[in-house]
């Protein structure tokens, strides 16, 4: 049984991914890559169709501005055509956000769910990688227990993590996202908190029901609330600013675009030169072809 963070999170990226995962991600790494991560719900269900995601990990300091970058590759790999979506950002500010040290609320509260490590440059940056995505599970777990109640199951602790964390970003999700994260994640989740509470120096009483009592100084609540608070506030619009950004930046997003109706709809979306560098402005342009194939169909 393993009993630290450490080994659970080193276990937990070496996940086996299907070969053709390992190829893509062996593709993505240029000269200046250090880990490649994957992650979603085809690293669950270990299928290829739909889009596979990857976080590129790059040498280099802490980035300024809006990260990270965001691009769609399209690869043919012995007969199969397989698309991912990449985001790419140095491993330090990767490293710093899973820390909780930047404002950006969404990589440790994406990387306290599983991922799988599929390529990396050497043993340091591998070492590197798996205290990141470790961090990443700590800052977590401070704030679930902050959020949640005095005593509770570790679930209700992540409920309330996670309800926290969507309703301070710019996207809609369903009602119970939450649960379903939970539901499919079930394994990975079982015995994660009181590891990442004991790596964080919180101490915690296990009561025979089964539920946890962590012994958070009121103190350290406060403090952990009012650096929530600040995130809180600024969430939505720095989601908003990151969308806005990747709708000039997204390298190939006419064609993720064009994929994505096609495989919505079936109708098939032309690309020309000028879609392809112009995809927020051939926008209506598409939307009018899809509209008027679809009433053709009747």
């Amino acid at each position: 049984m393993i009993n630290t963070l450490t080994g659970r999170t080193a276990s937990a990226l070496a996940r086996p991914v299907m070969p053709e995962v390992a190829a893509f991600a062996e593709r993505l790494a240029g000269p200046d890559v250090l880990s490649v991560l994957f992650y979603g719900s085809n690293l669950r269900t270990m299928l290829l169709d739909g889009v596979l995601d990857f976080y590129v990990l790059t040498s280099g300091p802490i980035e300024r501005g809006i990260w990270p970058r965001v691009s769609y590759h399209e690869w043919d790999h012995q007969g199969v055509t397989l698309r991912a979506k990449v985001a790419t950002m140095t491993l330090a500010t990767f490293s710093a956000a899973a820390a909780g040290q930047l404002i950006d609320t969404t990589i440790w509260a994406r990387f306290v769910q599983p991922s799988g490590l599929v390529w990396c440059r050497n043993e340091g940056a591998a070492q590197d990688t798996r205290d990141a995505v470790a961090q990443a599970a700590r800052t977590a777990a401070r704030l679930a227990v902050a959020l949640g109640p005095d005593a509770g199951t570790p679930d209700s602790y992540w409920r309330a993590l996670f309800r926290a964390t969507y309703a301070a970003e710019f996207r809609v999700e369903k009602s119970g996202r939450e649960d379903s994260i939970l539901a499919a994640n079930r394994e990975h989740f079982d015995g994660l908190l009181p590891l990442a509470l004991a790596a964080e120096g919180i101490a915690f009483t296990r009561l025979p029901d089964g539920t946890l009592r962590p012994e958070l100084a009121p103190s350290r609540r406060a403090a952990l609330l009012r650096w929530w608070r600040k995130r809180q506030r600024l969430g939505k619009f720095y989601n908003l600013v990151r969308l806005v950004r990747a709708s000039t930046t997204f390298e190939g997003a006419a064609r993720y675009g064009a994929w994505k109706v096609e495989r919505h709809t079936g109708i098939a979306v032309h690309l020309t030169p000028w879609r392809e560098k112009h995809p927020v402005l051939a926008a209506p342009a598409v939307l009018w072809q899809v509209w008027r194939a679809k009433k053709a169909a009747g």
